[in-house]
């Protein structure tokens, strides 16, 4: 198949891209301390962190690891934080002293935390206290030596971090109590790292940089491992694609999607700290209205989202009011972004809605639309600098222009493999170095890409990933339950959303039940919005359950 090159579709930009400029992260931060210094980096809760400040407190944090800790070299490090401005420290932090970061989703459950952080070997967490509780629940079943709970206002100044501290705890009750044996708190690992020196080590390409949780066709979630060079690559490729549109050193994102999801973490956190710009980390993106009200107070420029977020903002009426003078770019991924959504974006803030295309185990981006698109246009765009893309047959053999087959691409942010599972992995990621995504898309006659159906029977939840296996496995706890299959259904507001469909073993059993069950074990975008009963299930002549079918009409 013909390879198709950014350099052939957006003028000025070269695919090729400087893979060696830059040996690990940390490299790429430090660069970025030595040119944008007294910068804001990140922005929260009206809170200012310099680049400057990045660096230092994120070295202390690092020491601390080190010296006081004693970590070993390569130790898998849990991260449980909404986007705050310890997140950023931490997870620098974990990187410049050459461990590992596990980011997990905060509103797991103790039975997705314990899975995590058993499966990832972790050492350490650094988690918010509103659910160290659900940490209290499994850390005797784990790895887990040493705590480190952080308070939502433990880096904004003072009285404002007492303030803000005291009223999550005592007036909003946000945090449940819980006890944590010999935990440590965040702002004394700063404190006392400060009285070490760090010896940063010398990192390369092929060391472990992330080992970023997804799901699976087995339902349950494994490791992308990720390395410096795979997310270098990445910031360096996504640099070249955004460059036409924005400036270093003067750029204002908006980060609304939490940085524990790759999305976030790549697009948000490392691509434009790479470039000198400041992140507006919201904490919660679901409050639209405060949202809405905290980007009215800056001269944002950039945005990421996915769909969902987009369209919840273009429903609320003050956001119609902002100045949008000043934006540039609009990137949408995570999920499919609807032909509506982006028609009504633009419209409303004379910003194209450019739709991206990526995975976990891509880190994230493979597939963009130029920056310099006019109008949605219903594709995932073309493959970014040394990217390859193809679209095979069942067979594994290329498929010409407008024929649908499975997309597979290949590039230097494909990730090393799943964490201990080379079975798992020699199932995606092939000997040529070309990844099987899951996806089908077809090829247009212009070089770009559209994606048409999904090979897995993954349902995306505003972006998130909800593998049925998973779902359907708590639902079989159930005494009341003979048989249960999950399969995603197209909703408006989440594109799609979880259905259920049980054959009963106890004809008492009710949809309410099935719904309290999962509140119970799953994150909430994983809980079923439809329970349907059935007398039977369609099966194949092995028996095996026909997902495929039950999504028919």
């Amino acid at each position: 198949m013909e390879k198709v090159w950014l350099a052939n579709y957006q003028d000025g930009v070269s695919d090729q891209i400087n893979l060696d400029e830059f040996g690990s992260i940390p490299e790429v931060m430090a660069s970025s301390v030595r040119k944008f210094s007294q910068r804001p980096a990140f922005v929260n809760m009206g809170k200012v962190l310099s680049y400057q400040d990045l660096d230092t407190l994120s070295r202390q944090f690092a020491s601390y690891l080190q010296n006081v800790l004693k970590l070993p070299a390569g130790s898998r490090v849990a991260v449980m934080s909404p986007n705050l401005l310890q997140y950023p420290v931490a997870i620098f932090g974990i990187l410049r002293a050459g461990y590992v970061v596990v980011n997990v989703n905060p509103l797991y459950t103790p039975r997705e935390l314990e899975h995590q952080l058993k499966d990832a070997d972790a050492a350490a967490i650094v988690i918010l206290a509103n659910f160290a509780h659900t940490l209290e629940a499994v850390i005797a079943r784990t790895t887990v030596k040493h705590v480190i709970v952080t308070e939502i206002g433990d880096l904004l100044d003072w009285p404002k971090r007492w303030l803000i501290n005291a009223a999550v705890k005592y007036l909003k009750k946000m945090v449940p109590p819980y006890t944590l044996h010999g935990h440590i708190r965040f702002n004394d690992t700063i404190s006392g790292g400060q009285q070490h020196t760090l010896q940063e080590p010398k990192l390369t390409h092929d060391d472990l940089a992330f080992l970023q949780y997804t799901g699976g066709t087995t339902g349950v979630a494994k490791g992308a491992m990720l390395t410096h060079g795979n997310i270098v690559a990445n910031m360096q490729q996504a640099h070249a694609w955004i460059k036409p549109a924005v400036k270093e050193g003067e750029e204002i994102i908006v980060t609304a999607l939490p940085l524990y999801h790759i999305f976030s973490l790549t697009a948000n956190c490392m691509v434009f700290s790479k470039i000198g710009a400041t992140n507006l980390l919201i904490t919660n993106p679901r409050d639209i209205p405060a949202l809405v009200k905290t980007m009215a107070q800056y001269p944002v420029t950039c945005m990421t989202g996915v769909n969902t977020l987009f369209n919840a903002l273009l429903n609320n009426a003050e956001f119609a009011k902002l100045d949008f003078s000043t934006w540039k770019l609009a990137l949408g991924g995570g999920m499919a972004v609807q032909h509506a959504v982006a028609e009504k974006w633009k419209r409303v803030t004379g910003v194209p809605l450019a739709e991206a295309y990526g995975l976990t185990e891509t880190s994230p981006a493979a597939v963009i639309n130029p920056i310099n698109i006019k109008e949605y246009n219903g594709m995932i765009g073309l493959p970014i600098s040394q990217t390859d893309a193809e679209i095979r047959d069942e067979n594994g053999q290329p498929l010409p222009a407008g024929q649908a087959g499975e997309l597979f691409l290949r590039g230097p942010q494909v990730m090393k493999g799943y964490w201990q599972r080379p079975e798992e992995t020699a199932a995606v990621l092939g000997a040529d170095g070309f990844l099987a995504t899951g996806d089908i898309a077809v090829m247009q006659p212009s070089g770009y890409f559209q994606i048409v159906d999904r090979k897995k029977d993954m349902v995306l939840v505003s972006g998130f990933n909800v593998y049925p296996n998973e779902v359907e496995n708590v639902v079989a706890e159930m005494a009341g339950v003979l048989e249960v299959a999950c399969i995603g259904v197209a909703d408006e507001k989440t594109g799609e959303a979880v259905k259920l469909v049980i054959v009963k073993k106890d004809p008492e059993l009710t949809s309410e039940a099935v719904i309290a069950h999962c509140r119970q074990h799953l994150t909430n975008y994983k809980v079923p919005r439809i329970v349907e009963f059935r007398d039977s299930l369609p099966k194949s002549n092995v028996g095996k359950i026909l997902r495929r079918e039950l999504r028919q009409p």
